[in-house]
């Protein structure tokens, strides 16, 4: 799956990315396609405290990613999706399709948010988004065999009648292997939102203006960001087929249109957001 953000990187790197940002599976790439394989992994990240935040903080990501009969599924932080389209072997075409889930964390602690006045505007209840997506990628394209750049959209609707509303996800990623041991990927994307999604993340009621002193504001769906990213991977015993991995990666998120003329964004927080994190992996 290729979900775009940090957690998309890693999750392409611990085969792994948040509110800002993040999501492959580059370790596959060199390793010999359609095989079953299984790698788990833990990490930490460095993220906004919501998104469009100037405050940051540490957050684990755990990771789960492997490969049955072609087919491939990651588990990674708060996202799980799954490629049910069996992967071919070798320098060729590769077709995506499966289902995606989200579990929607932003704003769902108050106590993780240092913003008094995003604070007050109260949680949010977590949302569960579920939905699918659609990619084609292109293995063999530049460096070698093994480099393969994969284009996809996925979306993704809330089931929980939270936000009420959906999300799409179009992002493009390629990652290439430098050698045996060592593997660099680079990703962009973008998430374009529906009303509703819009009015309960970056909204501001007139209750919540007076409870927070930030103006009203009520936002329109759109475009809210624009994301690029890159992973690095090395392998500290084996390769990277088989053995323990160190995984890291970095994205860059700004939010656009209402999103950042949002008071969350514009007087309580910033439209450019960092995200950086780092993990282990081991590939069975």
């Amino acid at each position: 799956m290729r979900i775009p953000a940090l957690i998309s990187a890693l999750a392409a790197a611990l085969a792994a990315a948040t509110p800002a940002l993040a999501q492959d599976e580059p370790p596959a790439a060199v390793a010999q396609e359609g095989a079953a394989r299984l790698t788990i992994g833990a990490g930490v990240a460095w993220l906004p405290d919501y998104e469009g935040s100037n405050d940051t903080r540490w957050t684990p990501i755990p990771a789960i990613n492997g490969t049955v009969s072609g087919m491939s599924f990651t588990l990674l932080g708060n996202r799980a999706s799954m490629d049910i389209l069996p992967n071919p072997t070798g320098p060729t075409w590769d077709f995506q399709f499966g289902p995606v889930v989200v579990v929607n964390l932003n704003r769902t602690n108050a106590d993780a948010i240092a913003d008094p006045r995003v604070r007050a505007l109260g949680e949010i209840d977590t949302a569960v988004e579920v939905g699918g997506y659609i990619g084609i990628g292109k293995t063999g394209l530049i460096t070698s065999d093994y480099d393969k750049l994969s284009i996809s959209l996925s979306y993704r609707h809330d089931v929980t009648r939270i936000h009420k509303s959906g999300v799409w996800t179009p992002s493009i990623n390629y990652t290439t292997p430098l050698s045996t041991k060592a593997l660099v990927g680079l990703f962009a994307g973008a998430e374009i939102v529906e009303d509703r999604y819009a009015r309960t993340y970056f909204g501001v009621t007139p209750a919540g203006s007076i409870a927070s002193g930030l103006p009203v504001f009520t936002p329109k769906g759109g475009q809210k960001d624009i994301s690029v990213g890159g992973v690095f991977t090395h392998a500290l015993t084996g390769d990277l087929t088989k053995g323990l991995t160190l995984v890291t990666g970095f994205t860059y998120r700004k939010l656009v249109g209402d999103f950042a003329r949002s008071p969350l964004v514009s007087v309580a927080g910033s439209r450019h957001n960092w995200t950086v994190g780092a993990g282990l992996a081991l590939t069975l």
